[in-house]
């Protein structure tokens, strides 16, 4: 499949959770900087644990109409410019062979990985913040299982059982993440650029935390934006080596200052 794409000089690909938005999903602090990127043409392409159906509705509220990537690297979507119907790149596993594979390392650890989808609304509600038809979006699951974290001290051995059964593991804020092998972020943008025709493409990546990482270690500038605690701790060894930026503020704030303060320097 061909697929026109603009030709721009770069790319702004973003997390959402923590990056574009805070933990109470306020994203007010970037719009201004938004709209200003819309009207320097450069793509917003988001790049998130989220579903396909929650980023449309992200997409909407914010008006922002280019590409973008789903659970953590599983698909990417985008409009074709000539029909506008929207297409679809699948990278990962289905959500129903990664479910089985998820009680495959659940039997192996001895207890029960609980999925995001076996959770109640009121429980979803309460790890989340998300309420009715924001949760049924999140559930629409179609490429990665959320999982509730298990206990730290498991976690190396989760990830092994995971690696032979062909999975991994991605850590975020809130949930972990399973995806088929070689699913993630950093693979999604490669994939993209590819797919676009556009293997040249200047990225700028940003991100908050661990499951962005594999995100930021494939741009050519990676930012890391800090919660109101500093940034994560698995991030702080490239920023610490200088391979990463670090925003000068919190979630949305710090991605626009962070932003604008990269492109005014360079325009």
């Amino acid at each position: 499949m061909k697929i026109e794409y603009k030709k721009t000089p770069l790319w702004i690909v973003t997390d959402i959770d923590g990056t574009l938005m805070d933990h109470q999903y306020d994203f007010s602090p970037a719009l201004s900087t938004i709209k200003w990127l819309q009207e320097l043409g450069i793509p917003i392409i988001p790049c998130t644990s989220k579903t396909a159906a929650e980023v449309r509705a992200l997409r909407l509220e914010l008006g922002i109409t280019d590409p973008f990537i789903v659970e953590n690297g599983g698909a990417i979507y985008g409009d074709e410019l000539s029909s506008n119907e929207e297409w679809e790149l699948v990278l990962g596993k289905s959500y129903k062979y990664l479910r089985s594979k998820l009680e495959l390392i659940s039997l192996e650890l001895g207890y029960k990985l609980i999925p995001l989808n076996d959770l109640s609304y009121q429980e979803i509600n309460e790890l989340t913040g998300l309420e009715g038809r924001g949760i049924e979006l999140a559930l629409d699951r179609k490429w990665s299982v959320p999982f509730l974290n298990p206990k730290d001290s498991d976690r190396e051995r989760i990830t092994e059982i995971a690696s032979s059964l062909c999975t991994s593991i991605y850590k975020g804020n809130r949930m972990s993440h399973l995806l088929g092998e070689g699913s993630h972020k950093g693979k999604a943008v490669i994939e993209l650029k590819k797919f676009l025709n556009q293997p040249n493409i200047k990225v700028v990546a940003l991100g908050d935390s661990q499951n962005d990482l594999p995100l930021l270690e494939v741009a050519d500038i990676a930012i890391v934006i800090p919660s109101r605690n500093g940034p994560n701790k698995f991030l702080k060894k490239g920023i610490d080596k200088g391979e990463f930026l670090l925003a000068p503020a919190p979630h949305s704030e710090g991605w626009a200052l962070a932003i604008r303060d990269l492109l005014i320097k360079s325009i």
